[in-house]
């Protein structure tokens, strides 16, 4: 019995042991797909040692500031000139650790269901954010729908959209990226990012009408502190580019999410 009782007492205390010396990383995350993916880390990363806490946001702002605020130890949820664009705006020193995956944004029908079907006067709601505005009049461009200036940067809004640029006469609205799922019935179209897409589902926004070109590629990158050393980021981010998560995220999301580790 005392031999029992010795092994279990063993047993615990290497449980004990083991637990006390992982150390904890606390990472921000948009839901879908970026805290999925982090889940699938999450027992790789254990076998490391490190015990990832997933802190799960909806919208792009809160993120940022946490991790400058030093709530977060890192954020993943983001492209490179979201990250550039808030850093320039809040006065932030936020860094590029590295990239997991980039999302081709869609263009999704809500009361018009084609986009040969469009007309003049037609309503189309597009991301408010700087560098996602951008890409969603990008796309309008690819399909025709509008034209772009000759020369333009990431200051380009609706507002340029005027004249020959918008032979249609569209109307675009800027609202929240978060919210254009759940607005898509208000408009004929609108142009949504991947992971809201992806975690409205289909049968809110039903399946892209057409995305961006694989060609244009805005990964979505780790992001932290400038000048942070905590070994456990690298740790982290080679996990994230490793095979087995390359793996499951093309598996999982198909061409919906792309692994990718270039930015």
């Amino acid at each position: 019995m005392k031999k029992v009782l010795a092994i279990v007492l063993a047993l615990v205390l290497t449980a004990a042991v083991a637990l006390a010396s992982a150390e904890t990383l606390v990472v921000g995350a948009t839901a879908v797909p970026h805290a999925e993916i982090l889940e699938q880390a999450k027992p790789i990363l254990a076998a490391k040692g490190v015990d990832l806490e997933i802190v799960v946001f909806d919208d792009y702002v809160q993120p940022n500031r946490q991790l400058a605020d030093g709530d977060l130890d890192a954020n993943y949820f983001q492209h490179v000139p979201y990250l550039t664009g808030f850093n320039a705006s809040n006065g932030t020193n936020l860094a590029v650790l590295g990239a997991v995956h980039y999302e081709p944004m869609g263009i999704y029908g809500g009361k018009t269901a084609a986009l040969d079907a469009i007309k003049a006067g037609a309503v189309i709601g597009i991301p408010n954010d700087p560098s996602n505005e951008v890409r969603a009049l990008e796309l309008l461009a690819a399909l025709d729908l509008i034209v772009l200036p000759e020369v333009y940067d990431t200051t380009l809004t609706v507002l340029d959209i005027t004249g020959d640029l918008n032979p249609l006469k569209l109307e675009l609205i800027e609202i929240a990226a978060e919210q254009l799922p759940r607005q898509l019935a208000d408009f004929d179209f609108a142009v949504i990012n991947s992971n809201y897409a992806l975690e409205a589902g289909v049968e809110v926004v039903g399946t892209a009408l057409a995305c961006e070109s694989t060609e244009v590629s805005y990964p979505n990158v780790v992001a932290i502190r400038e000048g942070d050393t905590n070994p456990l980021l690298q740790t982290l981010i080679d996990v994230l580019q490793s095979d087995e998560i390359a793996n499951w995220i093309t598996e999982t999301y198909g061409t919906a999410v792309v692994p990718t580790t270039v930015y």
